[in-house]
């Protein structure tokens, strides 16, 4: 079945480039980019996303590495400060006279 029209991209070939990235490197995380890129194309209008993600995800291939799964378990929009002081604000570093 023909996934992309633009490019002229099948589900055989979407599968069968998840496979090959699996296959080359056990611990890389396979992204719809990633698979343009396999295939020698690149995204084009866009309108073939949501069927080219749902091909992806029917692949058994696509998984993320056991080791890759937790890493956003840590960060939290509440743990995410973006590394500043508490009294970021300029109303909160002056004292109200």
């Amino acid at each position: 079945m023909i996934v992309c029209h633009c490019t002229n991209i099948s589900d055989h070939e979407i599968r069968a480039a998840i496979d090959w990235m699996r296959t080359a490197d056990p611990q890389t995380v396979i992204t719809p980019g990633k698979v343009y890129h396999a295939l020698g194309k690149s995204a084009d209008c866009g309108g073939c996303m949501p069927l080219f993600l749902d091909t992806m995800r029917s692949s058994d291939n696509l998984e993320v590495p056991m080791q890759l799964r937790a890493l956003r378990a840590g960060s939290t929009q509440e743990n995410a400060d973006e590394g500043r002081s508490q009294g970021y604000r300029l109303s909160q570093q002056i004292p109200a006279a």
